[in-house]
């Protein structure tokens, strides 16, 4: 699959992007696009905006100036259930699960943006209600099984706290992937794993986007990762983009390399 020459029509945009808290700048008129079918990584050090840009796109945090757009409308304005709505869906740095819901429970709600049925269809437990729950339990074992056997067969059943950090992190995927997005937006998805859980949700990245056909923008701290799967990388510091292109001309920039060995880590 080429993405040597992405469409003239970004899937997401900023435009000018600022957040202010306070008297702190968290992100300073970012320019930025997305193109169908990219996977994207925004990397930079602690401080850099990195999770507040994923923030404004998802609307849980306002934006100060600027716009973001999706598919060519802005999404300034709209609450978190419509940006969801939408087609853009994210994963946490720390994982958010409903811990005492099975698996399958757990991608079955996260699905809720894209249901027919009233509330009073779930009370009287009407014929259309039960035909929609029964093709969101299929539609959420047919995401499960993306994830092979880590996530299927017995553990559609199991409480979700029952799982591995690692297979919790599956998780949480499933739950964006559930959403049917355009966009997902994964925070740091290999943090606290081990290099062989990392290698593996590498390799799921790719699968996502070729598979799938989402667009992908991922936030990580670990550069093997960002060089295995990127098309593009984005570099953040202050708020600001200080480079952009693909992985070997960045990881050479001297400025990104001043921006990383200045906080005291290495890229």
């Amino acid at each position: 699959m080429s993405h040597d020459a992405p469409p003239e029509q970004p899937l997401l945009e900023t435009r000018g992007l600022s957040v202010d808290f306070g008297g702190l700048t968290a992100l300073d008129g970012l320019d930025l696009a997305v193109y169908p079918g990219e996977i994207v990584s925004v990397i930079g050090p602690n401080g850099a905006g990195k999770t507040t840009l994923f923030n404004a796109i998802t609307a849980t945090v306002s934006a100060s100036e600027g716009d973001i757009r999706f598919e060519g409308e802005s999404l300034i304005g709209l609450d978190p259930n419509r940006v969801t709505a939408r087609g853009i869906a994210r994963t946490f740095q720390n994982v958010r699960l409903f811990a005492n819901m099975t698996v399958l429970e757990n991608v079955m709600v996260s699905q809720h943006c894209r249901t027919r049925q009233s509330v009073v269809g779930a009370l009287l437990w009407t014929k259309a209600f039960r035909r929609e729950e029964e093709e969101i339990a299929e539609r959420g074992k047919q995401v499960l099984s993306f994830f092979g056997s880590r996530l299927t067969g017995y553990r559609f059943d199991q409480p979700a706290f029952t799982l591995s950090y690692a297979n919790r992190r599956r998780l949480e995927i499933a739950r964006a992937m559930a959403t049917q997005p355009k966009l997902i937006l994964l925070d740091e998805p290999v943090a606290g794993m081990n290099p062989t859980e990392s290698a593996e949700l590498t390799g799921l990245i790719g699968r996502l986007r070729d598979e799938w056909g989402f667009a992908i923008v991922v936030i990580e701290h670990d550069m093997e990762v960002v060089r295995e799967v990127s098309d593009r990388v984005i570099v953040l510091d202050h708020g600001v983009k200080i480079a952009e292109g693909d992985y070997a001309d960045v990881s050479a920039d001297p400025q990104v390399v001043e921006a990383y060995l200045g906080h005291g880590a290495s890229a």
